[in-house]
């Protein structure tokens, strides 16, 4: 569903149409355009529709797990080999591509995301291609990184059950036609109570928490950082916003 509002110069559009999926599973796919085309290039993961047998490669894919670093995600692969006692192949199957990085562990795709949202999201669109063109069903995405945290001690696992942007609007917002839109970031709510329940059956030894998750533009500014090569704010200024942040539930 999509609805309009105005400001004095600006047309917001909030596009809250959510990727669903159909009764065997399957991922129905949010755009129209991609039943016309003869093929498709997943140009940044260096796959395509007719260059590789999706469904054959990745069908039996169940997991997605997303991660910054090329080291932390290899290292997930290689945990997740141990636990499911496969024998993992190093095959970096995005190699071709020099973006990205993705291994394969039987059900589980481990892949690098790169540093911002831009990074994210070109990877996001082309994994939620691949498993639609892979005819995967009841598939799971979930990030695995590191964040700072505002009022938790130093390494806490906080499992994210809201997300906001840096004026703590639950949105996405970027510009299509020179419009602004905004997309809900809604958590599934079913999936932070399982994992919520796992972490409280199966781990110990630190702290396991859900909270709000703030995603920011940058590095340095957006996060109220004063070493950045550009800053004018104050130390008061930071910690306050920082409070202010506590006192929101990030």
């Amino acid at each position: 569903m999509t609805s309009r509002r105005f400001t004095e110069n600006q047309e917001i559009i909030l596009d809250d149409s959510k990727q669903s999926l159909s009764k065997d599973g399957s991922l129905i796919i949010q755009n129209p355009h991609l039943k016309s085309l003869s093929s498709d290039n997943l140009y940044h993961l260096a796959i395509g529709t007719e260059t590789h047998d999706l469904p054959a490669l990745f069908g039996d894919v169940k997991f997605v797990c997303v991660g910054g670093t090329l080291k932390r995600m290899k290292s997930f692969a290689q945990y997740m080999a141990n636990q499911l006692n496969i024998e993992f192949d190093h095959k970096d199957w995005t190699q071709a591509s020099h973006r990205y990085n993705m291994f394969k562990i039987g059900p589980v795709l481990s892949v690098t995301h790169g540093m911002g949202i831009s990074s994210l999201s070109i990877l996001l669109h082309e994994l939620i291609k691949l498993v639609y063109y892979a005819k995967c069903t009841n598939v799971i995405f979930l990030r695995i990184g590191t964040c700072g945290g505002i009022g938790v001690d130093q390494g806490t696992v906080i499992i994210t059950e809201k997300a906001v942007d840096g004026l703590l609007r639950p949105f996405y917002e970027l510009y299509i036609l020179g419009k602004v839109v905004q997309r809900p970031s809604i958590c599934d709510n079913e999936l932070v109570s399982e994992l919520k329940s796992i972490a409280a059956q199966e781990i110990s030894g630190f702290r396991v928490v859900s909270g709000t998750t703030l995603c920011a533009l940058d590095f340095y500014e957006s996060q109220a950082r004063l070493d950045g090569a550009f800053c004018n704010i104050t130390e008061e200024e930071k910690n306050n916003y920082l409070y202010q942040l506590q006192d929101a539930g990030v």
